[in-house]
């Protein structure tokens, strides 16, 4: 008997027993559709993250420093640094978190002020709405000049703010110089909720003359690499311990949550394929009831002159096209309801060509592997035995 006609049979089989084979299917589907959707949806949110860090800038590099009595890093000599390597970087900027309340009016709120050097705006790849930003005589001078966010112009002035207003910060007066374009909704404890200063104010306002955090700037992606060893080797050469300082990138996170997601995503693709190894334990299950069922046909073909590879053939074919079959609605499934709760997160969630192969691929091979021993055991059936049966 040539393979087309055990196809032929073996679908001939499927059809005769609808109910049945769709229930024997239905858990290739369930599992099939659940692997795809869950590494579709953590693709998703993997991509969501990358392009979020991506707009923070992926060539931006973080330094914190621990200044000590005998040790400290002198901000002009970092300014003198950047300069004498710009060939690697683009910039750097002091920077200084300070806790601050800010007050227009009776209105009042607390947020993070941030002491910044003029090159952070383009850094950062920051737009003000109106404005300027901070300049070098603005820090030279000392000048109380701020830059708001978004946030901060629609809690304290309603949106309604001008250039040339004034704001308190920690009870000092300042002059809006500029209000930053919205970027995040205007949302709380987002980067609309912000104001900017001069870093010489900030290192007032904080109480303290020593700065420990500066924000550089690669020339671009390639150059990161190198700019963290330049790094490295400066800021060793001044603090002695490297225990004193950190360096951190955002290619450097990238990697890592990618790193992180795509082991969450392996984990989640795994549970979902349990359920994968059940609808084979269930295919088994039916195959060995149709070989208890068709043990008469079994030793009519046998005694017709039927081998026992042909009997195999036929029942392990059998077992391979349920699963199959159920595996290609699996992947229509997983693919739908990938898009569609993709949709509903608010993510770009697309299944992945290697999910569809890989449950595919485990689809057909469970359907031959719990196949094989029904067919094993319909193969080894005495003729004279099944054709007593009744």
């Amino acid at each position: 008997m040539n393979i087309f006609q055990t196809f032929r049979l073996a679908g001939k089989s499927i059809i005769g027993s609808k109910l049945r084979s769709f229930l024997t299917m239905l858990g290739m589907i369930i599992g099939v559709a659940s692997v795809i959707i869950l590494v579709g949806l953590m693709n998703g949110v993997k991509n969501y993250i990358i392009s979020s860090f991506s707009e923070l800038g992926t060539n931006i590099i973080t330094v914190s420093v621990t200044n000590t009595d005998t040790r400290k890093v002198d901000v002009d000599e970092v300014y003198e640094f950047a300069d004498k390597y710009s060939n690697v970087f683009l910039g750097v900027s002091p920077k200084v978190s300070v806790r601050s309340t800010l007050k227009n009016g009776t209105e009042s709120l607390s947020t993070t002020v941030l002491g910044v050097g003029e090159d952070y705006l383009e850094l950062n790849s920051l737009e003000l709405s109106s404005g300027r930003f901070i300049h070098y005589a603005d820090i030279k001078n000392r000048y109380n000049g701020a830059v708001i966010g978004s946030y901060i112009a629609e809690e304290l002035y309603g949106g309604k703010v001008s250039v040339g207003d004034t704001i308190k910060i920690n009870g000092q007066v300042y002059n809006i110089i500029g209000i930053q374009k919205e970027r995040a909704d205007s949302e709380a404890n987002s980067v609309d909720d912000v104001v900017y200063i001069p870093y010489s104010n900030a290192t007032r306002l904080a109480g303290s003359g020593n700065i420990g955090s500066y924000i550089f700037a690669a020339v671009d992606n390639d150059a990161v690499e190198k700019a963290e060893d330049i790094l490295d080797n400066y800021l060793y050469g001044i603090m002695k311990n490297d225990n004193l300082y950190n360096i951190a990138s955002m290619t450097q996170m990238l990697e890592t949550v990618s790193s992180m997601t795509g082991i969450l995503s392996a984990i989640l693709g795994g549970i979902a394929g349990i359920s994968l190894l059940v609808a084979g334990i269930g295919i088994m299950n039916i195959m060995l009831v149709s070989v208890v069922e068709r043990t008469k046909e079994i030793g009519i073909r046998k005694s017709l002159g039927a081998k026992k590879r042909d009997i195999m053939t036929q029942f392990v074919i059998e077992a391979a096209s349920i699963s199959m079959i159920g595996g290609i609605m699996g992947i229509i499934l997983g693919y739908a309801g990938t898009k569609s709760l993709g949709n509903l997160f608010g993510i770009e969630a697309a299944p992945t060509v290697n999910s569809i192969l890989l449950a595919f691929g485990i689809s057909a091979a469970i359907g031959i592997i719990f196949g094989y021993m029904p067919a094993n055991k319909a193969a080894n059936l005495n003729p004279i035995d099944a054709l007593r049966t009744e």
